[in-house]
């Protein structure tokens, strides 16, 4: 985590300079207003700018597990609802926590209660850890005394997101395998096997077929502007990394992601999964509306739908409620806004869109194992072309050889 030396005055009028770890400036200044003092100057020592590179590196590779976050929060919950006071709490959590980074983020958040500051403000001065949601989910629970029951809901959504995301990415790790090896076999056998066939035919004088002919003159191409290939390689991958990473980059991304064929389904299913299970908790615990929408703006994990979020508030002001936003609303299918209408008309929207989430939940399982199923025939008969295509180049020019022998 960077480090940050700051000025700040005290309420006695005297100056304090210390050094504190936090993960930006406005953290740091966020820090000292909770204690009561006033920031005068804040800025990241040189160690810690160097240190920034390894919090993105510990954020890749060495950040908080989901498993961790979990126990984490039903350890919460569970000595919260024993009557644990907060500080102490923490202080039992801090000298569990096996992971040091984890270890860190309860300690500053004990000072930080210790402080003045409140339980979600404490929260969100590490975003790197608790999500947005979780943040708005512990605010929503401490102002309505139901800060366990409140918790119990983020658990089930930590862990219903991380099982859609586990099940999409096992729907995608064997076709990727696949095509590695595909790629890789392709490679070996135009780099180092076809060319020295090629030597031998031509030694014998054997008319080339035309697909040795096509393997040949690609191997000449790879041999000679190997660089060609190469650089448009790396200049796509970072023009395209740098593009994606804009706001107008990562819309256009999720919304060409969205009309992909077989893709553009199975995330849609997946966003409403998502949308429906955060909204159904979010109104049981007592977060007004527009405060949802935004949550779900931010939360929802495709920029292209969260778009379409501002649009919906701005409709809300309307006072027509929910439905007929969603209606008008891109994305957002039939079902889940008719099943939005009657449970608003009922006065049971969250069962309802728990039934949406059910819903949805149980399609996009049938959808990747439809996937998954379909995959392997599909890799299959790429496989057999790519080897069949290299057979014939192969094979052809031997049978000519054979019969010329013969002959």
């Amino acid at each position: 985590m960077p480090k940050f030396n700051y000025q700040a005055l005290s309420q006695a009028g005297t100056t304090i300079t210390d050094t504190v770890e936090a993960d930006s400036a406005e953290a740091v200044t966020a820090m000292l207003s909770a204690r009561g003092l006033i920031p005068t100057r804040v800025s990241q020592t040189a160690g810690g700018r160097a240190s920034a590179g390894m919090q993105r590196f510990e954020r890749f590779f060495g950040g908080i597990k989901t498993e961790e976050l979990v126990i984490f929060t039903k350890q919460f919950r569970t000595m919260l609802k024993a009557g644990v006071p907060l500080v102490k709490l923490l202080e039992v959590l801090e000298g569990q926590a096996e992971n040091p980074r984890l270890k860190k983020v309860i300690g500053t958040i004990s000072q930080d209660l210790q402080a003045g500051s409140g339980l979600h403000e404490a929260f969100r001065r590490h975003p790197n850890v608790f999500s947005p949601l979780y943040c708005s989910m512990v605010q929503a629970g401490e102002a309505s005394g139901a800060l366990p029951e409140v918790l119990e809901r983020v658990i089930y959504i930590i862990e219903h997101e991380d099982k859609i995301r586990s099940d999409i990415r096992s729907a995608l790790q064997y076709p990727l395998i696949v095509l590695f090896f595909l790629s890789a076999a392709f490679f070996v056998l135009l780099t180092f096997v076809i060319p020295k066939f090629v030597n031998i035919f031509m030694r014998a004088s054997v008319a080339l077929p035309l697909p040795t002919v096509i393997c040949m003159q690609l191997y000449k191409f790879l041999s000679v502007y190997w660089y060609l290939p190469l650089g448009a390689v790396v200049a796509l991958t970072v023009a395209g990394h740098a593009y994606f990473r804009t706001v107008p980059g990562r819309r256009f991304k999720d919304a060409m992601l969205l009309r992909l064929p077989a893709l553009g389904p199975l995330l849609i299913k997946a966003v409403m999964s998502r949308f429906a299970s955060i909204f159904a908790i979010l109104q049981s615990s007592g977060i007004p509306i527009r405060e949802t929408m935004r949550i779900l703006s931010g939360t929802i994990g495709n920029s292209a739908i969260a778009e379409v979020f501002t649009g919906i508030q701005e409709r809300l002001e309307e006072g027509r409620g929910i439905a007929e936003p969603l209606r008008r609303a891109r994305y957002f299918t039939p079902m889940v806004t008719n099943m939005i209408a009657v449970g608003e008309e009922a006065g049971n929207l969250e069962e309802m869109l728990k039934e949406v989430s059910a819903h949805y939940d149980s399609e996009l399982e049938f959808a990747m194992k439809k996937i998954s199923n379909l995959i392997g025939p599909v890799m299959t008969i790429g496989l057999a072309a790519v080897i069949g295509f290299f057979a014939l180049a192969i094979f052809l020019p031997m049978w000519d050889m054979t019969k010329m022998v013969k002959g």
